[in-house]
């Protein structure tokens, strides 16, 4: 048994905006796999399958969704925008919208469910020691499921996630997810067809201004929507997280998804935040070598049985938290004006307004928030970022005095943390280390990052690779971890370089910091006074009406928290327009950081800088 210590602010689903958060617990989390160890899989993949579905559905076919796409109005009239701006017949374009969506299109089968089932149950047993559920989570999703359509928001930083979802959905006789992936996954021989079977959906990744594809996809996923022929997930962020922090959310699909509501179509629409947190994860080599520019490898099925070494590893605990199903109906109230949607036939394609953009944004990134907050640390997280500021290494004894000491300043933060019950901390400690003895090490009671071994003699690039890949493999356990300490950091940096205008600095660093820590657009004063109010709460200032000031007992968390953001600053300093200058002062000894070579940090800066009009964009 582990003992679940929380404090974590979630909406729910009858929130009336998007600042209304309240609190809510945590408990309640039970292993999915252990009943799974105890029977065979055979028997769980061919159990009884009764899922409760949405009550307003219309029970339909695949082939029968595919047609009503192809028939829709909304199709029709593009088809016919497109004609007057081109010469290709009729004819032609309706053969091309047909062969777009049997590319696109999923063909969810029981039968594959269960023979995703049995494989998964095999793997999952294989990898993972636990996967801990909230099952207070997983009854509101019930309800909220055949209540009204249901859009599964999970974060992405595994190929594991959409996998353990429908897993779980099966598992508890939830209805299955069609799931929006991307299109390399299709080409994979037999599992690509596999993944389509078992509710997959394919999406290019380059789009572009191709007017039909996007009619195609649009009127897709409306009327999966709209039929609601099944819940629809798809992750905001659009990508899988290659640093396993938080990336700025991506518009369009959920633009998509809120449109049959904004049109009067259905009633409502839940929208189900869902945090899927690992102690170890499968890809984390993997995930350092792109971001150093090793090209990612292709997804083929001769790939992954290469990589099936990698099934053999122990990976620990999986934490998969549904938050509370967020009501499209109750954020609309007094932000959106719908009655706007009913000047315009529902076929006709509608342009959204900016009222219409800054909403969706405000609420992608209220979704990656509440992700964020329902996120389960593990005491290796902690850890993490206590070896990133000690990099020449620690002693294993002030590493634990120091996790100890983070521990409590991230519970008074309200971080989720699962810390083992009954279990010494020393005991802690070491596991966790032999867990991740690929990153981390203990030679004679000192603890070092691992660096990667090679054949021959190594150059000094070949050593700064070895050391930034180390350091970058750490950086993402860091941070899953790091949207604790965000707000309270930046304060702690803002006091520490503007005593004469705290709020001001803040708002700057919030703004150049905004692609690499997700925070919701408008709601700067709202993150200040978040920050200052752990920090006051937590003792580490003081304020009165005319400053704000560190107390004497609160310098070494001060210190800490600009350690934090310090690879962040440091990098950004560092990193101006050419990879080459950057790698070019990383080799020579004068920064302090490795995670400056990042491809992802070093596209973050310069779309910050062009942002904030720091640099200008030109062709050569």
């Amino acid at each position: 048994r582990e003992e679940h210590i929380t404090c974590c602010f979630c909406m729910g689903h009858g929130a009336t905006g998007m600042n209304m958060i309240c609190l809510a617990e945590a408990d309640g989390f039970f292993d999915v796999l252990e009943e799974r160890r105890r029977s065979s899989d055979l028997s769980y993949a061919f159990r009884t399958f009764n899922p409760q579905p949405y009550r307003g559905a219309m029970p339909i076919s695949a082939a029968t969704l595919n047609r009503m796409v192809l028939e829709s109005q909304y199709l029709s009239y593009v088809i016919q925008e497109i004609l007057l701006e081109s010469e290709e017949p009729r004819e032609a374009l309706l053969e091309e919208a047909s062969a777009l969506l049997d590319e696109m299109s999923q063909n969810l089968q029981l039968g594959f469910i269960r023979l995703l089932g049995f494989i998964m149950n095999k793997v999952f047993k294989s990898v993972f020691s636990s996967i801990h559920v909230n099952e207070d989570g997983l009854t509101r999703l019930q309800q909220a499921i055949q209540e009204y359509p249901v859009i599964l928001l999970p974060n992405h930083r595994s190929y594991m996630d959409f996998l353990v979802l429908s897993y779980i959905m099966f598992t508890y006789d939830l209805s299955i997810p069609v799931i929006a992936a991307g299109i390399p996954l299709m080409g994979m021989k037999l599992f690509g067809e596999m993944f389509r079977r078992s509710g997959a959906f394919f999406i290019r990744r380059a789009i572009g201004s191709d007017k039909l594809y996007w009619a195609v996809l649009s009127e897709y996923v409306r009327t999966i929507v709209r039929t609601g022929y099944a819940p629809l997930e798809f992750y905001v962020e659009g990508l899988r997280s290659r640093t396993l922090k938080s990336l700025t959310p991506k518009l369009g699909m959920l633009h998509m998804v809120l449109e049959p509501f904004l049109k009067g179509e259905v009633f409502d629409i839940s929208l189900v935040p869902i945090s899927i947190s690992y102690e170890r994860v499968l890809e984390e080599s993997l995930l350092a070598h792109e971001l150093l520019g090793v090209p990612k490898p292709k997804e083929t099925t001769g790939a992954l049985l290469k990589a099936r070494t990698v099934l053999k590893e122990d990976y620990g605990c999986m934490h998969v938290f549904f938050g509370n199903p967020v009501s499209v109906r109750d954020l609309v109230k007094g932000k959106i004006n719908c009655r706007q949607y009913n000047l315009v036939p529902r076929d006709l394609p509608t342009k959204p307004s900016k009222e219409m953009q800054e909403f969706v944004s405000g609420l992608a990134h209220m979704i990656i928030r509440l992700q964020e907050r329902n996120v389960i640390l593990s005491a290796w997280n902690l850890m993490a970022v206590v070896l990133l500021q000690n990099l020449q290494g620690i002693d294993l004894d002030l590493l634990t005095h120091k996790t100890l000491w983070l521990r409590r300043l991230a519970l008074r933060f309200g971080a989720h943390l699962r810390w083992p019950k009954n279990v010494s901390d020393s005991e802690v400690m070491s596991s966790s280390m032999s867990l991740h003895h690929s990153v981390v090490r203990c030679e004679r009671g000192r603890v070092y990052l691992v660096e990667e071994e090679g054949p021959g003699p190594v150059t000094q690039e070949e050593g700064v690779f070895r050391s930034a890949t180390a350091v970058l493999m750490c950086a993402s356990y860091r941070n899953q971890a790091v949207h604790v300490f965000t707000r309270p950091a930046m304060v702690a940096v803002a006091m520490t370089t503007a005593a004469n205008d705290i709020f001001h600095h803040f708002t700057f660093l919030l703004e150049l910091f905004s692609n690499e820590l997700v925070v919701i657009p408008g709601q700067a004063l709202q993150d200040f006074e978040e920050g200052c109010s752990l920090l006051q709460e937590s003792g580490v200032i003081g304020r009165s009406d005319e400053e704000i000031y560190v107390r004497d007992n609160g310098q070494e968390t001060i210190i800490f928290l600009r350690a934090i953001l310090q690879p962040f600053t440091e990098s950004y300093q560092v990193i101006v327009v050419v990879y080459t200058i950057v790698q070019y002062v990383s080799l020579s000894g004068e920064v302090q950081t490795y995670e400056c070579l990042s491809s992802d940090l070093q596209k973050n800066v310069l779309s910050a800088l062009l942002r904030m009009a720091a640099v200008t964009k030109t062709k050569v």
